[in-house]
C-alpha cells in the first residue's frame, strides 16, 4: 500500500512544461488522498496544447500503477488566473533557491569554519515539535552575545524555520564580494532558509537538496570571528540532524523537552542519536516547566513535573534549566522588538544568562 509521500515521491520526476519545475514541488498535483489502493488527486496545468492533458493524465496512471495502485481517480483542470500568478512565482522563488544551492558544496573539507579548532559548535534538538526549542536557541544565542561572545546562529529546521520572525528580523543577507553576509540582530549573526522563501511558501525540497543548502549556510556564508556557532535542528531525528551530526563530528548538543513524560520519552530519541554518533550532551533545559502567577508569584506546573530530570537521568546528563511558561512582555513600538526574545532583566532573561554562563564554563573550561 503506498503513502501519499510516496506518491509525491514517484510523481516528483513529472516537470512542468511551461516553467521546467517539478509539478509536485509547484503544487500543480495536489489534494492526493490514499485508501488502501485506491489514490485520488488533482491536477492543474498551464499548457493548454491539445492532447497535453491526456499525455500528462496517462503518464501519472502509469507510474502509479507501476507501484501497485489498482483504482486512481485524477481530476484535470487548467490553472485559472490566480493560480497561475501563483505557481509562476513559486517557481521564480525556487529559482533563487537553486541559485544559492550552487556552488561550493564540493569544498567543505576546505572549509575554514568546519575546520576552525576555536568554534564551539552546539546543536538544540528535540524529539518533537512545538517544546520551544527554537525559543531556547535564539534566547541562549542573544544571551551569550551579552556576555561579549561573537555568536552565529543557523535556523537549520529548515521545513519549519521560525528564527527569523521570532528575532524581529525584517531585512535579509546581503552578497559581498561573492559572500553572503547574513543578518545580525541582538549581537547574534543569523541565517535561516526564511531569507530565501517568499510570501511563507512552503518549502518542498526532499533530502539531498536540503543537505545542499545547509553546506551552503556553511560554505557560502562571511560569519567572520565567532566563539559559538548554534544551529536549531528541525525536531526529531530526519535527513537535517544526520547531515550536521555527520558534517560536525565535533557539536555539541542541547536537548529540549517539557516536563510532560511523553515529550522527554521522545526527546531521549534525538538523544540517544548525539550519543550514537558520538556528540556530547551538554546538557537538558526543560522550558514550559511551571506558569508562575503575575499577582501571588505561585508556580502551577501545567504540565507535569519531572520530565526534564527524567530525560537528564536517561541520557547520563544533567538538567541545565527549568524556563517557564510565557512570552515575552516587549512592545511593539520598542526599537529592538522581538516575539520571542526575552530581555536580560525578566525572570527568564536571567534564567538564559545563567544557561549561557553555563555553557561558557562547559565549552571553555
Amino acid at each position: 500500500m503506498l503513502s501519499r509521500e510516496q506518491v509525491q515521491e514517484l510523481l516528483h520526476p513529472i516537470g512542468d512544461t511551461a516553467t521546467g519545475r517539478s509539478m509536485i514541488e509547484l503544487q500543480m498535483i495536489r489534494d492526493i488522498v490514499v485508501k488502501g489502493n485506491k489514490i485520488s488527486l488533482s491536477v492543474i496545468t498551464l499548457d493548454n496544447r491539445e492532447g497535453y492533458g491526456q499525455a500528462l493524465e496517462k503518464e501519472i496512471r502509469e507510474r502509479l500503477q507501476a507501484a501497485g495502485a489498482e483504482e486512481i481517480h485524477i481530476r484535470m483542470r487548467e490553472a485559472n488566473e490566480h493560480e497561475r500568478s501563483k505557481i509562476l512565482g513559486n517557481s521564480e522563488a525556487q529559482t533563487d533557491q537553486d541559485k544559492l544551492v550552487k556552488g561550493h558544496a564540493a569544498g567543505l573539507e576546505k572549509n575554514e569554519l568546519l575546520n576552525d579548532p576555536d568554534v564551539h559548535f552546539i546543536a538544540v534538538a528535540s524529539g518533537k515539535g512545538g517544546v520551544g526549542k527554537s525559543t531556547v536557541t535564539v534566547n541562549l544565542a542573544a544571551a551569550l552575545a551579552r556576555q561579549g561572545k561573537k555568536v552565529g546562529l543557523i535556523d537549520a529546521d529548515i521545513y519549519g524555520f521560525s528564527v527569523p520572525d521570532m528575532m524581529g528580523i525584517e531585512e535579509g543577507p546581503v552578497v559581498v564580494d561573492g559572500s553572503i553576509v547574513p543578518v545580525e540582530r541582538f549581537g547574534v549573526k543569523v541565517m535561516s532558509m526564511g531569507f530565501f522563501i517568499r510570501e511563507n511558501n512552503p518549502v518542498v525540497w526532499r533530502g539531498p537538496m536540503l543537505g545542499k543548502m545547509l553546506h551552503q549556510f556553511f560554505g557560502d556564508v562571511n560569519w567572520g570571528e565567532l566563539d559559538y556557532l548554534l544551529l536549531d535542528l528541525p525536531p526529531g531525528t530526519g535527513d537535517i540532524a544526520l547531515d550536521v551530526h555527520q558534517m560536525l563530528p565535533q557539536s555539541k548538543e542541547i536537548i529540549v523537552t517539557t516536563p510532560h513524560a511523553t515529550a522527554a520519552f521522545v526527546a531521549a530519541r534525538a538523544g540517544a542519536m548525539a550519543i550514537q554518533t558520538q556528540h556530547e550532551i551538554l546538557g537538558v533545559v526543560e522550558n514550559m516547566a511551571y506558569y508562575e502567577c503575575s499577582h501571588c508569584g505561585e508556580k502551577d506546573f501545567v504540565f507535569g513535573r519531572g520530565g526534564g530530570g527524567q530525560l537528564a537521568e536517561t541520557l547520563h546528563t544533567e538538567l541545565l534549566a527549568q524556563l517557564p511558561l510565557g512570552a515575552p512582555d516587549n512592545h511593539i513600538s520598542e526599537p529592538d522588538f522581538s516575539p520571542s526574545v526575552y530581555k536580560s532583566e525578566t525572570t527568564s532573561g536571567q534564567i538564559y544568562n545563567e544557561l549561557a554562563a553555563s555553557i561558557i564554563a562547559k565549552c571553555e573550561s
